[in-house]
């Protein structure tokens, strides 16, 4: 596969037409033009984006802090390996956006991902936030690096995180796209079924300022999953040999093999021992979600029979409502920024 070149920083022969803008290998000035748009669609994600814009230590957690002591054994074992997964996970799209930047060449979504890398940020920051507010500095520290001491853990974090690492050693177009699925994968099945668990805590009435937190990170998530979804339908048109059938099936089997890891992750973390969840349910709804990720990029079904969501988890899109904005992106409508502490959940 053709190698990548990095864009050149300053770059006065770049191209002023807007129509010769490419999403990779285009000729950029790195101009930040708000008026000027090839894609359209990161106008209204920008705003949206700047909307979703909240601070953690605004929502207060002095309920999880009693809470976290008093749950159930196996509620408390899955509270710390989903935390540990999500706060690993984040710091590592934190490191990697930067990588995905630098092929970019269109202006108005390298805007988008230097704004998803903030929020990357500030989602690290929420979790270590609850973290020292719920456990002690040594209970703190065991969970922050179960994701190295954990076979499972380490196993499902490892086929991301050297996917990311392939590319560092291997800069063509093939490599960039099994990036940007593996961004997708990450964004569209692993963090959202880690989200459900919160969720069910909450509606268990426990934890809720935890369930808030995550609410704040699900919202911004939902957003970086459009982003990526995007970026690879622009490809398909603009370099339509990174969808040859054999390519189309590499990314397919990214794809199967993330729901299937993320099946068996739930399976071992929550499995049949948390009141209102079941492996059953789990395994159902991450199928769902696993079969929504690769339809909307315009491809065939890829779980005959998965292509709703199960009935016994629509709790979740509920559960996952920060304020009253949608769960999908391109049906909500900006909502101007509310401090957490303001906001009423109604469930």
């Amino acid at each position: 596969m053709e190698e990548l070149k990095t864009k050149p920083l300053f770059n006065p022969n770049g191209d002023t037409d807007v129509k010769k803008r490419r999403m990779i290998g285009g000729n950029t000035t790195n101009l930040n033009d708000f008026n000027n748009l090839k894609y359209q669609w990161t106008s209204s994600w920008y705003r949206q984006a700047m909307n979703n814009f909240w601070i953690p230590e605004e929502i207060n957690l002095n309920q999880d802090l009693k809470d976290y002591h008093n749950l159930l054994p196996s509620e408390r074992k899955a509270y710390d390996k989903i935390l540990s997964f999500l706060v690993f996970l984040d710091s590592l799209q934190t490191a990697n956006l930067p990588n995905v930047g630098e092929y970019i060449t269109a202006n108005e979504v390298n805007l988008c991902l230097h704004i998803q890398t903030f929020q990357e940020c500030i989602h690290s920051q929420s979790y270590s936030y609850m973290l020292d507010t719920i456990c002690s500095p040594e209970e703190r520290d065991d969970i922050l690096f179960q994701w190295k001491t954990d076979e499972h853990l380490l196993r499902r974090n490892t086929f991301i995180g050297e996917c990311y690492n392939d590319f560092l050693k291997n800069r063509d177009l093939f490599h960039f796209a099994k990036v940007l699925f593996a961004n997708y994968i990450l964004e569209g099945v692993y963090f959202y079924s880690g989200f459900m668990f919160f969720y069910n805590l909450s509606r268990n009435g426990k934890m809720p300022g935890s369930a808030q937190e995550i609410r704040y990170i699900n919202r911004d998530e939902n957003t970086h999953l459009w982003l990526f979804r995007n970026i690879i339908l622009e490809l398909k048109k603009e370099v339509p040999e990174l969808f040859e059938s054999e390519k189309v099936e590499v990314y397919r089997q990214m794809i199967k093999e993330g729901v299937r890891q993320e099946i068996a992750w739930g399976e071992y973390v929550i499995g049949d021992d948390i009141p209102g969840l079941n492996s059953s349910m789990v395994r159902d709804y991450i199928t769902y979600l696993g079969n929504a990720r690769w339809t909307s990029l315009g491809f065939e079904t890829l779980y005959p029979g998965y292509e709703k969501e199960p009935d016994n988890m629509m709790w979740v899109s509920q559960y996952s409502n920060a304020n009253m904005v949608k769960t999908d992106f391109f049906e909500a409508r900006s909502t101007a920024y509310a401090k957490s502490t303001a906001l009423v959940d109604d469930l």
